[in-house]
């Protein structure tokens, strides 16, 4: 904004950069930030749960909400990122980057970095229903 306005200078390239960065940042940084447990939860009722019932929500939530949509988004996104390498897809606008194919590959990625990291969300969860469960009866 400040070149546009200040210098008279405006680029549709470096426009189109900003977008692709953030783009990237965010597609590739989904699956980072579940890990870290820093993704978005109404967490009215969670924080008091106890740690086998918060294992009971993260495992329901992975298997019922986030694999599935991962899973769909992996498989509806084929067809669109494979036209866009068979086109060597680039931008509309003139001035625009030649690569909006390897952009749109991040969506693939991103659906598959999120379904490993799902997995393994299951799987602790899972297992600390099986630990919680052990504890309970000793």
């Amino acid at each position: 904004m400040v070149l546009r306005y200040a210098f008279q200078f405006g680029s549709i390239a470096m426009q189109e950069s900003i977008l692709y960065l953030h783009a990237s940042v965010f597609m590739l940084g989904a699956a980072y930030t579940l890990r870290v447990d820093g993704h978005v939860r109404v967490d009215i009722f969670y924080r008091g749960f106890s740690a086998r019932r918060k294992a009971l929500v993260d495992l329901l939530g992975s298997l019922f909400l986030l694999l599935p949509v991962c899973i769909f988004l992996l498989w509806s996104s084929r067809g669109y990122v494979s036209t866009a390498w068979s086109l060597h897809e680039g931008s509309r606008e003139t001035g625009g980057l030649p690569y909006v194919y390897l952009l749109k590959t991040l969506i693939p990625l991103a659906a598959f970095l999120l379904i490993l990291q799902g997995i393994s969300q299951a799987l602790t969860s899972f297992g600390t229903l099986l630990t919680s469960r052990e504890d309970n009866n000793a």
